[in-house]
């Protein structure tokens, strides 16, 4: 079996994010803790899951400080699994996820979810990157730029560096 390598401390942002939340159980779990479930047996029940799976990654999500454990809400002797705000800002993630999948995984008019706002009863408008001005980003027209690392012998640099998208 392959072993793992952690992307914890990866310069990149999107590595270190994989790191936490890369794998599909992690995201169905945050999706589904999202939804409102919050019991190990709902997560099994609703994904499918094997146990030692669902322990493991319940486990990580919450090491990660993605879910906190906390006793049942109804008083009883099980536990629950409640998003923190770590977790319940990867809504966007699925968002985006999820319209992206919408696009390109579905035939035309083939039956899927469909996320509705709640006050309007309508289907969420399509997420949009904007610049300062109002314009629509894409990967064209948009530069990561490497902040410069900081040491203690070096003066701090005022120009990043800049990358393509890595």
């Amino acid at each position: 079996m392959v072993r793992r390598v952690s992307l914890g401390k990866a310069e990149c942002p999107i590595a270190r994010a994989l790191d936490v939340v890369g794998d599909w159980w992690s995201l169905l779990i945050i999706r589904d803790a999202i939804d409102g479930i919050r019991r190990f047996s709902e997560f099994q029940e609703n994904l499918g899951v094997a146990k030692g799976i669902l322990t493991t990654r319940l486990r990580d999500l919450v090491d990660a400080d993605v879910l906190r454990q906390a006793p049942a809400s109804d008083g009883s002797a099980y536990s629950e699994y409640i998003l923190t705000e770590k977790g319940r800002d990867l809504f966007h993630v699925l968002v985006a996820l999820r319209q992206w999948g919408e696009d390109h995984l579905y035939e035309r008019g083939e039956r899927h979810s469909v996320l509705i706002d709640n006050r309007s009863k309508r289907p969420v408008p399509r997420l949009e990157l904007r610049s300062a001005s109002g314009e629509v980003l894409s990967a064209a027209n948009t530069t990561v730029s490497r902040l410069p690392r900081i040491s203690a012998t070096r003066k701090r640099s005022t120009k990043p560096d800049q990358a393509k998208h890595q």
